[in-house]
């Protein structure tokens, strides 16, 4: 709570110093800290049916919100397709958590065909992300199963993510060698990294303090160039750089850190904290690479099922496994 404290006064401290609009940041603050409690709460009370139901909301969202969903016109090229792969993801390692929590082997078995048919969902819904993001995370969960430590695993989770974070900077930077990078332009599309370079360009001139939340839009020379621009450059590490300075991209990867350490010291068994550490490892490779948590579902989401984790059930406890 702290850090997600300070993470709301850096974002009102630039915007006042930059006359910025931090609403959208106070907003996903308050969405992930509202999640994390009640998912602590619910899921000491409730430590299958809680995740269970939630992933089954998971799936609700994403086929029923209009805009979340990635039809024509939002498919390409930034639209919100992000958003519905980390929805599924996110329920997709909600399914798979109940079904470690679940003492019934007939129920465990439902639960994993529940997080299988999430992640196929996926394909139906036209996102190939969601049903990428929904099956690693059934595997990641199916192999944490015969884990004894889980301190490789969340150290594995972290890798990845810095990975993808470096990725992002390469790409945006332009250091790749040029049969990557222009691979990886093709698949991101052109637009994507215009946004990206914009980002980087204005996170160099100002360091410390950023340009101020909610001002990306109005400084980026790619912006106008777009036929639905939302004012975003759809990439969470480098929003954070170009309109919150590095501190604020250091207060990101702190969070994401946390979490990970939580996970870590949880006292729900590894198979849980592994299954939960990969969903929301996915959602953060998604928001590295697109604008997922520019959504108030997700970020509540990613609450929830941090919160689900890392609960104390009052009822007979896991068997954690060894950090």
């Amino acid at each position: 709570m702290i850090l997600l404290g300070i993470c709301a006064a850096w974002s009102l401290i630039t915007a006042a110093v930059h006359d910025g609009r931090p609403e959208g940041m106070l907003l996903a603050v308050l969405a992930v800290a509202a999640g994390y409690a009640a998912g602590r709460i619910s899921g000491a009370l409730l430590p299958v049916a809680a995740p269970c139901a939630g992933s089954l909301a998971g799936l609700a969202l994403a086929v029923t919100v209009p805009d979340l969903s990635p039809g024509p016109r939002f498919a390409a090229p930034l639209g919100h397709a992000g958003a519905t792969a980390a929805l599924l993801a996110l329920a997709t390692g909600a399914a798979c958590c109940a079904a470690w929590a679940a003492r019934s082997p007939a129920l465990r078995l439902g639960l994993r065909l529940l997080a299988a048919g999430i992640a196929l969902s996926g394909a139906a819904l036209g996102s190939a992300g969601g049903c990428a993001a929904g099956a690693a995370v059934l595997l990641c969960s199916l192999a944490a199963g015969s884990m004894r430590h889980r301190g490789p695993g969340i150290a594995g989770l972290g890798l990845a993510s810095a990975l993808v974070a470096a990725v992002t900077w390469a790409v945006a930077g332009g250091i790749l060698p040029e049969g990557l990078g222009s691979a990886l332009e093709g698949r991101l599309t052109p637009q994507r990294v215009q946004l990206w370079q914009d980002a980087l360009r204005l996170a160099h001139r100002n360091t410390g303090l950023g340009v101020g939340p909610g001002r990306f839009g109005e400084l980026s020379p790619a912006v106008p160039q777009l036929l639905q621009p939302d004012g975003k450059p759809h990439s969470a590490p480098l929003q954070q750089a170009a309109e919150q300075g590095v501190p604020g991209v250091l207060l990101l990867a702190a969070a994401f850190a946390w979490i990970l350490y939580a996970l870590w010291r949880t006292p729900r068994s590894t198979p849980i904290a592994l299954t939960a550490g990969a969903a929301l490892t996915a959602v953060a490779a998604l928001a590295m690479l697109g604008d997922a948590l520019s959504f108030t579902a997700v970020t509540a989401g990613v609450g929830l099922l941090a919160g689900w984790a890392t609960s104390r059930p009052w009822t007979a406890p896991d068997t954690p496994g060894s950090p």
